[in-house]
């Protein structure tokens, strides 16, 4: 592939004309990568890569029949969808099919940001009120909008969430308020919402919509208990308002046995709005809002019309058809489904022999890795997950850490990733958790019961690589700087989805 600077002179360029606040991956080291084939990004040394993370290019970076479909529609026509096209309807035919009977009708953005943002607009012009019900830790876009409901975001001690947005707790049953040992962690995380509710109503508010994640990505790849959104959705609905599942990071078939996560809650919760974007166009930027038709009706009774430049263009259309034809025809949600069973298989025996690992948790190719010191305490590795995601890099493999404390190793690859790949990065990963905990004074012993006081302790001068590789100032509010980049006891996994 050639290249047009060198990689010191790429960077210095972008430091010069890209904002500040645009980081890089692995900002203290970044790769420069200049080419992508399904599972794999090869750098500008032709060095080859692992990608475990990259959730756009699902099913798989340049996939031949996606690429294929894209230059077949651009040689012969794209333009607006104001006017009539084959493509726009038969990729909303399809589109629908995958979706409850009652989400039929589709409008088509360019990004989750502008299909979120247009989600809560339907909303509120459907219930006549502004209110929004979130998740802590939740991030649903980049538009002002979003931001002011999306905690993750919210910078500490400047930022004063508005008087319409209600932060609810994030169902997280392991380092959440009601965890694993809880008898209906479900209820009780409901409950809150409720709770939240009424205070609103005492004050004179009204909820138009309650929105979240189906599982929760940024936040740390938190899966909800099971019956948590039947009960959300009756307090919801009980004071007039419907419920928006944001599908942007975790739909298109990731979690393997089902098309989208919010399936897995069961068929009698069907959200009244679903919005989603980045495996859509599998690197193509598209995005589309699907709701029912009295939303729609009512959002097409203020008398503005509604019109996207790009969302729905043909060429678009075509991409987001190519990609639906790949995940049936290559069977992808079966891999995702059968890989996904592997690989946490493979990441629970680590956490048999590891310390450092608190939990694993995810459905299909949607997983985490909860990085802690403490496993009694549950204290965040968090620069050890730093340390971590660093020299998995050196060893041409993929990660990010997230979630509030950046300690949660992210798994979400291309939905092509094998069986050997999972195998691979398992084992770079055992390796490096091996030498880390060594190199911290962390015991190693093979059988740790949950039971037991088992600590990971930094040493009072920790190893100067360990802290060097991005380790986030303590000042320094989460939300702000992101590197984008043993079996679960009984009780745990029986509080889970049942997929």
């Amino acid at each position: 592939m050639c290249e047009l600077y060198s990689k010191q002179d790429t960077l210095a360029l972008r430091r010069k004309h890209i904002g500040p606040s645009c980081k890089v991956l692995y900002a203290a080291d970044p790769i420069k990568i200049v080419r992508a084939q399904r599972q794999y990004m090869f750098d500008e040394k032709g060095e080859r890569y692992l990608d475990c993370i990259n959730n756009v290019a699902h099913v798989g970076h340049c996939h031949p029949e996606v690429v294929k479909a894209a230059l077949k529609q651009m040689e012969v026509l794209n333009t607006n969808s104001r006017f009539l096209h084959d493509n726009i309807v038969e990729y909303a035919k399809r589109l629908a099919a995958t979706l409850p009977e009652q989400l039929s009708v589709c409008y088509f953005t360019n990004s989750g940001s502008e299909a979120n943002d247009l989600a809560l607009r339907l909303a509120r012009q459907f219930r006549g009120h502004p209110d929004v019900v979130t998740l802590e830790h939740a991030y649903h876009g980049h538009l002002s909008s979003l931001i002011e409901i999306s905690p993750y975001k919210f910078r500490k001690g400047k930022d004063v969430k508005k008087e319409f947005v209600h932060v609810a707790p994030a169902p997280d049953i392991y380092r959440g308020k009601y965890r694993e040992n809880h008898a209906d962690p479900a209820s009780a995380y409901a409950d809150e919402v409720k709770k939240i509710i009424e205070e609103a109503q005492n004050r004179g508010r009204k909820i138009a919509a309650f929105i979240a994640e189906s599982m929760q990505s940024c936040g740390g790849q938190i899966i909800p208990p099971a019956g948590y959104f039947q009960k959300v959705a009756e307090y919801v609905r009980g004071v007039g308002g419907v419920v928006i599942a944001d599908e942007v990071q975790v739909g298109f078939g990731r979690v393997g046995k089902h098309f989208w996560s919010f399936q897995m809650h069961g068929k009698d919760f069907v959200p009244d709005i679903v919005t989603m974007g980045k495996p859509m166009g599998n690197g193509h930027p598209m995005a589309c809002v699907v709701t029912t038709k009295e939303i729609a009706e009512a959002f097409s009774s203020s008398g503005m019309e509604y019109f996207n430049t790009y969302g729905g263009n043909p060429v678009s259309s075509a991409v987001g058809l190519a990609v639906l034809d790949v995940i049936e025809n290559e069977d992808l949600q079966g891999n995702a489904t059968r890989v996904g069973t592997y690989l946490t298989e493979l990441l629970n025996r680590q956490k048999a022999k590891h310390t450092l690992i608190g939990d694993v948790r995810g459905v299909g190719l949607f997983v985490g890795i909860d990085l802690v010191k403490d496993r009694q305490k549950r204290t965040p590795a968090t620069a050890e997950a730093q340390h971590v995601i660093y020299k998995m890099k050196e060893n041409r493999v993929l990660l990010s850490a997230d979630g509030p404390h950046r300690n949660v190793l992210k798994i979400k690859p291309p939905m092509c990733f094998t069986e050997e790949d999972a195998k691979f990065m398992v084992d770079q990963l055992d390796g490096v958790l091996t030498v880390l905990e060594e190199a911290i004074g962390a015991q190693t012993e093979s059988v740790v019961p949950e039971n037991t006081p088992c600590r990971t302790k930094m040493p009072k001068e920790a190893p100067s690589e360990l802290l060097s590789d991005g380790t986030p100032d303590p000042k320094e509010n989460p939300g702000q700087k992101r590197n984008r980049l043993c079996a679960d006891k009984p009780s745990l996994l029986s509080k889970r989805l049942k997929t």
